[in-house]
Order: structure tokens, then sequence, then C-alpha cells
């Protein structure tokens, strides 16, 4: 199946009209923005941690409670010093422990190598240098890097499909090719087809019909 370029223009102005209109615009505009810095390496990580095998809209109920546990990622010193109070503490809204302590264990990873350097490692090779940090793997990888900034499309299950049916190698090959016809970026692509199928998963059927 050849890529249906303009079937896939077609369904990405759905999800940018889908967008706009949910009042969702203020999630296009931060991934636009998102910085590579150390309180938004150490957040983006714990939000990338905890979302993985567990439903977002639960994730996001607990997080500003588990981000004030955290001292509000102000550092991975300041992290580090308050020590096991950050996990018990999280764990009343929050509660595996597994994921609370790789997320301390990030911390102290990015407090002994020093972020700087572990920024330059990443921006050098983005998918394995992220890897280095507890439950980063292949895929969330992909997903710590958009967040952070980094112009990437990640694999996610969304995404594939989308990409499979429009006859796209695979996610990164559909966002890149709607951003360079677009002139949006891929990683906001990704994000604005992401939130169309995750709240609509009906359209995933009904688009391609």
């Amino acid at each position: 199946m050849r890529a249906d370029l303009t079937a896939a223009i077609r369904f990405f102005s759905k999800a940018c009209s889908y967008v706009e209109h949910a009042g969702l615009s203020g999630e296009v505009a931060w991934q636009r923005e998102a910085d590579f810095a150390e309180r938004v390496l150490l957040r983006e990580h714990a939000w990338v941690t905890l979302c993985s095998g567990f439903r977002e809209s639960a994730v996001r109920r607990a997080f500003d409670h588990v981000s004030l546990c955290f001292c509000d990622w102000e550092s991975a010193e300041s992290i580090v010093s308050a020590g096991n109070v950050c996990c018990t503490t999280a764990a009343s809204s929050f509660a595996n422990q597994l994921k609370l302590k790789g997320i301390f264990s990030a911390a102290k990873y990015i407090s002994e190598v020093g972020f700087d350097e572990f920024k330059q490692s990443v921006l050098a090779d983005p998918i394995n240098q992220l890897q280095q940090l507890p439950f980063i793997g292949p895929v969330t990888s992909w997903h710590l890097a958009k967040n952070l900034g980094l112009d990437v499309a990640k694999p996610d299950r969304h995404l594939i499909r989308v990409s499979e049916r429009l006859g796209f190698r695979s996610a990164d090959h559909l966002c890149r090719e709607l951003a360079a016809t677009t002139g949006e970026q891929a990683k906001v692509v990704d994000l604005i087809v992401w939130r169309y199928i995750a709240d609509n998963p009906e359209q995933l059927h009904a688009s391609f019909t």
C-alpha cells in the first residue's frame, strides 16, 4: 500500500479542527515551545514513567501532588537531598512505589553525571542516551525526547495504526511527511494526531471508511 498523503492531510485537518474546538490549543503551544532544561527533564521523565502502562487521565489527576512531593522538579540535587521523603509522600496519590523510586533514581543519575553533560549526550544521540534513565526504553525514549522539545514522533499505538491505514512506513514517516507539507513540526503533528485519536477512538475507523 502506497502512502496516501492526500488522505493524511485530510485526516490531519480534522484533527486540527478537533484540537482547536476542544480548547486544547494550549497543549499544542506547549509542545511547540518545549525546552530542554533540567526542570523539564525531571518533570517529563516522571510524566512518561508514570504514564507507561497507566491511563493518562489517572496520571494527570495525581501529577500535581507527585510534583509537589518531588520538590516541583526544582533540580536533581534538591530531589536527591530530600531522600526517601519524595517517594513516601508521593505514594499517597500514586501508589506504584517502583515507578516512584525510578523517578528518584533518575534524579540521582542526573545529579551524579551532571545535567549539562547529560544534555549534550542526549542531543548527540537522543534515543539511546535517554534509555540510560530508569523506565525509559526503546518506545518511551521517543515519547520523552518529544516532550523535551526534540523534533521527533513517537511510535505510539494510535499513531502506528493511523500511519498503517494511510500506507506510511511508520509514525515518524507520517508525521514528517505532514510536517513537510503543512510547515508544522513533526512533534506537533504527533501531538495533534495522538490527541484526536486518544479522545475519539471511533474516528480511527470512521476517518478511513
